[in-house]
Parts: C-alpha cells; sequence; structure tokens
C-alpha cells in the first residue's frame, strides 16, 4: 500500500515534537508547527490542524486532555505523559497554584488534599479601600461563603479554576512543586500569601482547623512582616489582619511578630469564618470563632 505524505514524514514530524521544549500543547501551538514545518515535511496544503492532531493522536504519542469546566472548558495536548501538575500549569497564561493545593506544596498540612486549585487572577483589578461597616461584615458572614463552581473532575482529582483578585503576581514564586504525585516546576503562592489565602477562604483550605494547622506548621519560616507589607499592598475591604493575628498567636508566634499585625486597625468586629452558629468572641483581636475550636 502506498504512503501519505503524512506517513513518509512521521518520523521528521515526532523528532520535531521530541525535540520541543514544552511537552504540553495548545491547539493553535500545534497549527503554528504545522504552518511553519509544511513545506518542509512536503505536507499538502489540504492536511489541516484537526486532521493532523488526528493522525499525531493515533500513530504517535500526542495525547489529548479536556477539562470541561463549566464556565469555559479548555483543551491541551502533551507529548507523551506528563504530570497532571504541568498541564495544569499551561491551561490559563498567568496561572498558579494557590490555597489547598499551595498548603500542600509548603508542606503546611499531613492531609493529601484530592482538590487541585489552580488560581488566574482577573484583567481589571478589584475594587478595595476603606473597610466596609460593620453591619455589612455581619450580613455578609452570617451567609455562606461564594465558592466557586468552576470545577471539574479528572482521575480522581477535584480540578478548580478560580478567578482571583489582580494583585501583580503578589507573593507568587517559581520553584519546584510536589503535590504527592509528582514534581514540577512551577508557580505558586508563597508561603506568606498562602496564609492570606487560606484565612481568607478557609473552604478552599479544607476548613479553619486545617487553616490554624497550617499557621503553626509555618511558625519557623513564616515572615510576618513580610506577611503584613503583603496585606497592606492587597487593602482588603474586611480586616484579615484579625484572623490572622488569632491563628498566629494560636500557632505560638513570638509577642513581636504579634505586635506587628495589632499595631493594624481593629475598627470592627470580624469573623473567622462564614455562617458559624456557635460562636464565642475573642475580644484582643475583635473575632468571633467557633465556639470550642
Amino acid at each position: 500500500m502506498t504512503k501519505t505524505r503524512i506517513q513518509i514524514a512521521k518520523a521528521d514530524i515526532v523528532a520535531h515534537f521530541d525535540s520541543l521544549k514544552s511537552p504540553v500543547l495548545r491547539f493553535k501551538e500545534i497549527a503554528a508547527i504545522l504552518s511553519e514545518k509544511r513545506g518542509f515535511w512536503r505536507l499538502a496544503q489540504s492536511t489541516h490542524t484537526a486532521q493532523f492532531i488526528k493522525f499525531l493522536s493515533q500513530n504517535s504519542k500526542l495525547k489529548k486532555f479536556e477539562f470541561e469546566f463549566p464556565h469555559r472548558p479548555e483543551t491541551c495536548y502533551t507529548w507523551g505523559d506528563v504530570p497532571l501538575l504541568e498541564v495544569l500549569l499551561h491551561l490559563k497564561p498567568g496561572g498558579y497554584f494557590s490555597h489547598y493545593t499551595a498548603v500542600r506544596m509548603h508542606g503546611l498540612t499531613e492531609q493529601v488534599p484530592k482538590s487541585v486549585y489552580l488560581t488566574v487572577e482577573r484583567a481589571t483589578p478589584t475594587p478595595t479601600g476603606t473597610v466596609i461597616g460593620q453591619q455589612q461584615i455581619n450580613e455578609a458572614f452570617a451567609r455562606p461563603p461564594r465558592v466557586s463552581n468552576n470545577v471539574f473532575d479528572l482521575g480522581g482529582r477535584r480540578i478548580y479554576l478560580l478567578g482571583g483578585q489582580q494583585t501583580k503576581d503578589l507573593g507568587i514564586v517559581t520553584q519546584e512543586v510536589n503535590d504527592g504525585e509528582a514534581t514540577v516546576v512551577g508557580r505558586v503562592t508563597d508561603l506568606e500569601r498562602t496564609l492570606i489565602d487560606i484565612t481568607v477562604r478557609p473552604f478552599y483550605a479544607g476548613g479553619v482547623f486545617e487553616v490554624a494547622k497550617a499557621f503553626e506548621l509555618a511558625q519557623p519560616r513564616a515572615s510576618i512582616n513580610k506577611l503584613v507589607a503583603m496585606l497592606k499592598r492587597l487593602n482588603f475591604i474586611y480586616p484579615v489582619h484579625q484572623a490572622i493575628g488569632y491563628y498566629a498567636e494560636r500557632a505560638g508566634y513570638k509577642a513581636s511578630q504579634l505586635d506587628l499585625l495589632r499595631r493594624l486597625p481593629m475598627e470592627h468586629d470580624f469573623f473567622l469564618s462564614h455562617a458559624m452558629t456557635d460562636t464565642r468572641y475573642v475580644k484582643q483581636w475583635r473575632l468571633f470563632v467557633p465556639n470550642g475550636f
């Protein structure tokens, strides 16, 4: 049987894909490769990208990943077996691991979370400014938190794609990260930014007990100076520092570290989490926490 042009060129095509720096590709990147190399490989002009991908999927190690997120499904391809963490980092430009995933990557939990949190910052700034009034705080935290439904289950993992506040990558670092299954080089919130994020959204970190454990395990490494500087730049409308102060005091941070948080204004009562029904009041931090916590 006479071979087609693409079958004749297969060895050269495979060699080219083997040489690529990144093993994770989007449709448009494969289309660009086809456009650039079509003449060299002597492929017919009628060979379009979808046909090219189909051939590679059937005759090479190209694999397709489909992420059926409710808000916007994403598709990408890998050249060979690639860890899920690395695939996720290529889903969205500027994405980074956050919340419980970052907690795990920094060694701040004894659990093995099955959820993966990937954050992509919004293109437009989130309104920030002066802390809102007490009544507004009370009403907001009396309700259950708003939890993203932009989530997709894949291979026993629950993947959350979160839209984050625009921070211009404040506290985002590139380093070797591990989720217990694979090690890759990726972007993740640093230790201090992680502590802030999980205080703001404990429901993305296993709950307040897991947040408290993270503060405890972070104590030898965390810089409260750096954390406070981040808080000032993030400029939350809620007095998040009061919850952070409580967690830090509970975890045994030094008095000098706690003083840095106490110097920030405490003009309103705050809540450790949403929709708490049985609480006690911690006067020194003007904070309501779960009774028995």
